[in-house]
């Protein structure tokens, strides 16, 4: 007989009974989608891994603690079949065979009725991904392909220019640290929409060389102690353009709510009447000292971590910080913006009773090309800062965290010679 391929169809299964035989890895996977799709769902399984027992202690499937037995299929529109025991998978295939029951056999694709696609999805579209058959299937090619296809829906390169989705109004959006691939998924696809994208120096520029001809830059660039564009002229911006009927994109680097003027942007563009989408992005003052082999919380060490911006002296009029305070906590402190006041900034910590022996890290251009790291001490940093030349951006780190790394090769002892 000639092998056909498979009919592919979605099934639309929402509040229609699916039986799911086994709790383990299997279902694992699986579960999600099908109470994602709405399905009376029933697992039988004498035992099931924690995140499945903990979607029946959350009442998103039914559980029955026991093997399968005849009967189980009566009802079921669909089936996953995925014990650990073949006799009763071939059982209960065969039931769901009589009852006309599609069904899904993860121990036996060529005795299954049905096989699960790799899915994935972009922004209302579902991408599903079947071989042709049931021999030589491969499911890290399928899942390959899907990933691509995916990816290229959500960045925007799969779609010619004139089908894009566009959506006029302004997203800001959080670009991460620097890195073009710290960028979340919906950000990007936001600047592959975008006609205009008003972009911050601390944005993962990178990503600017990807936009179409057609897409207009504008530089916000806010450079310390040199030229930057006043927030009233972003926001004037943001609305002049969005007011053309453009997709504009506000991007930025970090979180918009980081130290960002997020919140400023959004409450000009509400009095405008202008629609704004948030996107959040990473942050650099967890990113950058991770990617730098600083953890801001460790077992032992830090219970929290304080972030505060540094772009104010302690001793000026303006700042909103409390040092004092901060230098009575054990965790860790993270200061962004703060490279060209870390001196006075660490003289106020040791005043108020911080070891000037607390470890130090300045971490510059973190997730970059051009990353580096220096380390000191709050009694060292402020020369350590001028020694290195170290210059903005950078996030320092202080705090016991500082240490727990691995030491770089540089730092072993060295070996006694021959």
């Amino acid at each position: 007989m000639a092998e056909h391929p498979a009919y592919p169809v979605g099934l639309r299964l929402t509040g229609r009974r699916v039986v799911v035989l086994g709790g383990g890895q299997v279902a694992q996977r699986r579960l999600p989608a099908l109470i994602a799709a709405g399905a009376d769902v029933l697992l039988v399984s004498p035992s099931a891994t924690p995140s499945v027992e903990a979607m029946a202690d959350a009442g998103e499937i039914a559980w029955e603690r026991r093997p399968y037995r005849e009967g189980d299929l009566a009802g079921a529109w669909y089936a996953l079949i995925a014990t650990g025991d073949t006799d009763a998978n071939t059982l209960a295939s065969a039931e769901a065979e009589r009852h006309r029951v599609w069904c899904v056999r993860s121990d036996d694709a060529d005795a299954a009725t049905a096989w699960t696609p790799a899915t994935g999805h972009s922004e209302g579209v579902t991408v599903a991904v079947l071989t042709t058959n049931a021999r030589g299937r491969d499911p890290r090619h399928t899942a390959a392909i899907r990933d691509a296809v995916v990816e290229g829906l959500r960045d925007g390169t799969l779609v010619a220019p004139h089908h894009r989705t566009r959506t006029p109004g302004v997203a800001l959006v959080g670009g991460g640290p620097g890195d073009p691939d710290l960028i979340t998924v919906r950000g990007r696809r936001l600047l592959a929409e975008a006609d205009v994208v008003i972009a911050d120096r601390l944005g993962p520029r990178d990503l600017l060389a990807e936009l179409p001809p057609h897409v207009e830059v504008i530089d916000a660039a806010k450079i310390p102690y040199g030229r930057f564009m006043a927030q009233e002229a972003i926001n004037n911006a943001l609305i002049e353009h969005a007011r053309q009927g453009k997709a504009v994109v506000r991007l930025k680097g970090g979180d918009p709510y980081v130290f960002g003027r997020g919140m400023e942007e959004l409450h000009a563009l509400a009095e405008a009447g202008i629609p704004c989408t948030v996107v959040p992005g990473i942050s650099s003052s967890i990113s950058v000292p991770g990617a730098a082999g600083i953890p801001v919380t460790h077992r032992g060490v830090a219970h929290e971590f304080t972030v505060v911006s540094g772009h104010v002296a302690p001793d000026d009029e303006r700042s909103l910080v409390d040092w004092p305070s901060l230098a009575k906590l054990t965790g860790t402190l993270v200061i962004l913006m703060g490279v060209d006041k870390i001196g006075r900034i660490a003289e106020t910590l040791v005043a108020h009773g911080k070891s000037p022996e607390t470890p130090v890290a300045l971490v510059q251009e973190g997730t970059t090309a051009a990353q580096r790291r220096v380390d000191a001490t709050l009694a060292t940093v402020g020369e350590a800062v001028v020694r290195e030349d170290v210059k903005p951006p950078a996030v320092i780190v202080i705090g016991e965290v500082v240490a727990v790394g691995p030491k770089e090769p540089s730092d072993r002892p060295e070996q006694p010679s021959e």
